[in-house]
């Protein structure tokens, strides 16, 4: 049996390997139980498992449970054993601490006019990390933006910038609202050849987003792909100013990141 220094060190090893890969993961820590307090297990989206809280048994209905709170869209919560395992009747009252790890969450912002530059900032202010893409570099002049949570990137080629931008797409947003149907189809084409993110959305009026997305489906572009693509973007408030656009973007990114409906809470 390793000692706790050893398994802390592996412990810590892999959540860091598992935040590099931008991987989702569950660490459940045993916080109250018979034996073995202090004990962790992680258990990621994909891929095996890592720690053990030295009962098989236990492991097992705890991999299982780490199943039930991912799909749950929560981030922390303390269950006793009693809720997930009855059967396990030494470790009934047994708390385990649940914890979602999850890549740095981000908003990927194509055009920074009025409607980009909101969003972003209020981006920031939900604790996103922000990237404002711009082909007009006087657009993303850091001098028009204090806020360090934004990044500022010109682009030369918008499809080049918005690929770097993405990257692998884990915990990503993308907001596509730029000038013009030309750019809207660049920044959109870019972020379906791209790995998955978590939002796609495309501004505009229905008719404006039905002749983009109608575009790239003749190019060759799969309808599953475009079903993603959440066009016209945002939930609808009723929104007028540039402001209340960016605030109707960001509730729907935040609806679909906790799982949320988007409706009036008081129906």
């Amino acid at each position: 049996m390793k000692d706790s220094t050893d398994n802390t060190r592996l412990i810590s090893s892999a959540i860091h390997r598992l935040l590099q890969d931008g991987s989702l993961a569950i660490v459940v820590t045993l916080i109250a139980a018979p034996r073995n307090v202090g004990a962790k297990l992680i258990v990621p989206a994909k891929g095996i498992h890592h720690g053990s809280f030295e009962d098989a048994s236990v492991d097992e209905a705890v991999i299982r449970q780490a199943a039930v709170f991912l799909s749950s869209k929560e981030e922390t919560r303390t269950f006793y054993g009693r809720e997930f395992a009855p059967e396990l009747r030494e470790f009934n009252e047994a708390q385990f601490l649940f914890e979602l790890i999850q890549p740095e969450q981000r908003v990927v912002i194509c055009g920074a006019g009025h409607v980009g530059a909101s969003l972003a900032r209020l981006a920031g202010l939900l604790g996103y990390r922000a990237t404002l893409i711009d082909d007009r570099k006087d657009f993303v002049r850091r001098e028009d933006f204090a806020e360090q949570s934004i990044e500022l990137l010109p682009a030369e080629s918008w499809s080049e910038a918005v690929r770097a931008a993405v990257g692998n797409g884990r915990g990503v947003s993308v907001a596509i609202v730029t000038r013009g149907h030309s750019e809207d189809e660049q920044c959109l084409r870019a972020v379906l050849s791209s790995r998955d993110p978590d939002y796609v959305g495309l501004i505009g009026s229905k008719r404006r987003t039905r002749i983009v997305l109608e575009r790239l489906r003749n190019s060759g572009i799969s309808d599953a792909q475009l079903e993603k693509v959440h066009a016209p973007i945002g939930l609808d408030i009723g929104a007028v100013t540039p402001e209340e656009v960016a605030l109707a973007i960001m509730a729907e990114i935040v609806a679909i990141r906790r799982g949320g409906r988007g409706g009036s809470l008081s129906k």
